[in-house]
């Protein structure tokens, strides 16, 4: 016997330990509430991460279940503007730990931690390990969706803003995907080039699929001293039909990502202390 269904919230408890037994990877959107301009809702990160897994579960239902998505993410730098929920780095981690843990404990080998949110990166990737470390059995990943391969690839293959920089925080590629999702929400006429303020240099850049002058150093000051709107990047070159690219290619790349991660093996912890 075998489920349909790929949303864990609209499962019963003996549907989950199906789904269990299917041996699906549990996929665990994560994301922030947090400005994103005078033009995006914030609730972007959100929005843009929980909708490509949920395409991904119903494009590919008997690989992947997509759990309620962790919303509140890290962003202490961002408290400068209005509308930020950031939650600290400790609560963070504990708090997906958590999560993690309950999956693993009910079985769930394999888990995947699908964000959308820059600043939770680093503190996922923690997230994972510490899982792990309590599970040895289980694997644990993260990955960001515009770290997917065929997003990359779209993205600066039909980009029009500049690069590096205009695609970044509220920038063209989350403002083209969430124009694909919900283009009621976003108001074109009110966005803004905004990145004169960072000063962009040899090391010191930002884009989250271009390439500038060396690996980019890990640098985040008070938001409101790099942008003026909220925005790091170029909304105002966003389409509807850019976003529509990007999504089919998250999407598919999540797929692609899910069916290579079910099919590593792994070794056994080996204690060469005893």
């Amino acid at each position: 016997m075998t489920t349909s269904s790929f949303l864990f919230g609209e499962m019963t408890w003996p549907e989950i330990k199906q789904v269990i037994k299917e041996d699906r990877v549990a996929v665990v959107p994560v994301a922030m509430i947090e400005e994103h301009g005078y033009h995006l809702p914030v609730n972007t990160d959100l929005v843009l991460a929980d909708e490509i897994a949920r395409r991904a579960g119903e494009k590919s239902p008997g690989e992947i279940v997509v759990v309620p998505p962790i919303i509140h993410g890290y962003a202490p730098h961002q408290m400068d503007f209005p509308g930020v929920i950031s939650i600290t780095a400790e609560t963070f981690i504990r708090y997906v730990v958590d999560v993690c843990n309950s999956l693993a404990h009910q079985g769930f080998k394999r888990i995947l931690l699908f964000n959308g949110h820059g600043s939770n990166v680093s503190l996922l990737q923690v997230a994972a390990r510490q899982t792990i470390l309590a599970y040895p059995d289980v694997m644990c990943a993260a990955i960001s969706h515009w770290d997917l391969k065929p997003v990359v690839e779209v993205a600066n293959k039909n980009r029009r803003s500049e690069n590096p920089g205009g695609i970044n925080h509220a920038g063209e590629l989350e403002t083209a995907m969430y124009l694909a999702i919900r283009d009621d929400l976003v108001k074109m006429d009110l966005a803004r080039r905004d990145l004169d303020k960072y000063e962009q240099e040899k090391y010191f850049w930002l884009d989250l699929v271009g390439s500038g002058d060396g690996k980019p150093v890990v640098m985040m000051p008070y938001w409101s001293s790099i942008s003026e709107t909220g925005v790091l990047g170029d909304p105002t070159c966003a389409t509807k039909a850019f976003g529509e690219m990007l999504m089919n290619a998250a999407v598919d790349g999540l797929v692609e990502f899910v069916s290579i991660y079910k099919t590593r093996s792994y070794n056994s912890r080996v204690n060469h202390l005893e």
